[in-house]
């Protein structure tokens, strides 16, 4: 079974990472999903999604019914976790949304917390790591930080919105959002309408 590593940061946008756990889960893979405390009020504001201490019940809350794929919840504060280690083999990590102070730390080398420990380690065993940075407008520091990770390999995927598969409502929006991000990781999905695709 392929696993993956996704990480919650509290930036805004949210709604776009809980539809990537989901999509992933969809498709039977192993999540081991590291949650920002940060982002606790976040998405509870943004979506309605209470989240706690009890992880059980943040395991039904967070699945929302979703496929048959095993979710290892963590927090950041568990530096002992497994992903924080580079034996630990995931097919690709994932932040979304990625805030600009886990971005500047990632960028930075700075693993203070097991979501940027997570990052690093992905990063130093060349495998594929998928940052979606949510701030609107970018400074120049964000934008050499992006350009920093670009340039060993980071795929850096902000949330840009298109119109061609004329969206009716904010679901839709944050469908093609995720779907954009799996194509990121190279994982097949008909999340959104493509363009071209007149059946879709």
């Amino acid at each position: 079974m392929e696993r993956y590593i996704l990480g919650i940061s509290g930036a805004s946008g949210q709604a776009i990472g809980l539809k990537l756990l989901r999509e992933l889960l969809e498709r039977d893979f192993d999540v081991h999903l590291v949650i920002s405390r940060h982002s606790l009020p976040v998405i509870a504001k943004e979506t309605g999604v209470q989240l706690g201490p009890d992880k059980a019940h943040d395991e039904k809350t967070l699945r929302g019914g979703s496929g048959k794929g095993r979710l290892f919840q963590y927090w950041e504060e568990e530096m002992e976790a497994p992903i924080a280690s580079g034996s630990f083999k995931a097919k690709a990590m994932f932040i979304t949304p990625c805030s600009m102070k886990t971005l500047s730390a990632v960028a930075a080398g700075y693993a203070s917390n097991l979501l940027e420990r997570a990052a690093d380690v992905t990063i130093k065993e060349g495998r594929k790591l998928v940052l979606c940075p949510r701030e609107m407008p970018f400074s120049a520091i964000h934008l050499e930080n992006m350009l920093k990770l670009a340039r060993i390999g980071v795929t850096i995927a902000p949330p840009v919105a298109a119109f061609y598969h004329r969206p009716k409502n904010l679901e839709e929006m944050v469908d093609f959002f995720a779907g954009k991000l799996l194509d990121s990781a190279g994982i097949e999905n008909e999340t959104f309408k493509r363009w071209g695709n007149r059946d879709g």
